[in-house]
């Protein structure tokens, strides 16, 4: 920025960011995740067959390290793990981990347990599954949805996903959210090919990604509006579109944006929201688990996504601006 187009005056950074259209979605959808490498969840001690304590991967593994593979062979799954321990007769192992993004290696030793059994003295996962509601597509059948990464249950880390796929799920119940109690829509999830919708490419902070199979309908197309960018937010009326019955068809209901902040530092609490649709406070008694995704519109554009419900009071909860997904 120059004075009178002459004088140096400051130096600004500008973002730009193209118009773009996107189809707000607001189906419920179905999740599945293959973490990437077996993921330890807790380490901890058992009693072993000389009935003293054993401990034998503390403090060489902590929670939220991802075990790629033992002994050179690269691992997909916990009981392909599980069983190399039981079958190598307590020999020293070898272990790739990845923790904080680097890769090294370690030396452990299985013990047995009371029965015989050789164990490490570790919890661990290798997938994820649960109910969401998808966000957004694009015109080249791309997907954002959750509007939040998806997180393990135990650790409360993003998790590292390998691979990952949509299905099609309907909601068959739904819990009402109360005062410090998180209510919940509860779907059915049949994990046969034919009901798998697309894959799961990416899992960050701000979202799932991925990609649906087949082509979209015409029909679908023709419902893409603008998106709304952080100043074009306003405090008032909104809406939110979701499904919280067993149809099929999403709806829209009334909310109220109570806050805008431009630079939170929790990118997923961007917006404050507070639900004022009766019908909706009547079925749910306002955000529940399984809502997270749901594309807020305002205007005529879709400005952003549910995340987060605030425990205390289901009324009120939390969303992430759409531009901080296709950031993604």
């Amino acid at each position: 920025i120059k004075l009178f187009g002459v004088i140096p005056f400051k130096t600004v950074d500008v973002q730009v960011i193209p118009d773009e259209m996107l189809i707000p979605s607001g189906v419920p959808i179905g999740i599945y995740v293959k973490t990437d490498g077996v993921m330890v969840i807790a380490e901890g001690d058992f009693e072993g067959l000389d009935h003293t304590i054993k401990e034998p991967a503390r403090p060489l593994l902590m929670a939220g390290d991802y075990i790629l593979k033992a002994d050179g062979e690269e691992l997909t799954s916990k009981q392909q793990l599980t069983e190399k321990i039981a079958s190598g007769s307590g020999k020293e192992m070898v272990l790739t981990i990845r923790r904080d993004g680097e890769v090294f290696d370690i030396k452990v030793k299985p013990q047995q347990d009371t029965g015989g059994e050789y164990k490490l003295g570790i919890w661990i996962r290798d997938n994820a599954q649960g109910v969401g509601t998808m966000t957004y597509l694009e015109e080249d059948a791309s997907f954002g949805a959750l509007g939040h990464g998806i997180n393990d249950t135990d650790t409360a880390l993003l998790m590292d996903v390998r691979q990952g796929s949509l299905y099609r799920t309907k909601i068959v119940d739904i819990k009402k959210g109360q005062d410090g109690v998180p209510g919940e829509l509860t779907g059915v999830i049949d994990y046969n090919m034919e009901n798998r919708i697309g894959t799961i490419e990416q899992n960050s902070v701000e979202g799932i990604f991925g990609t649906l199979e087949g082509n979209l309908p015409e029909s679908f197309l023709e419902k893409a509006m603008p998106i709304g960018l952080k100043q074009d937010v306003r405090i008032g009326e909104a809406t939110i579109l979701c499904c919280v019955d067993n149809q099929d068809v999403p709806r829209e209901y009334g909310v109220e944006i109570t806050a805008v902040h431009l630079d939170h530092d929790n990118v997923n609490r961007g917006l404050e929201i507070r639900v004022t649709d009766p019908e909706l406070l009547e079925q749910t008694g306002g955000i529940v688990q399984g809502m997270s995704g749901s594309p807020i519109l305002q205007d005529g554009k879709i400005i952003g996504a549910v995340t987060h419900v605030l425990v205390q009071d289901p009324t009120r909860g939390y969303g992430i601006f759409i531009e901080n997904m296709l950031e993604q």
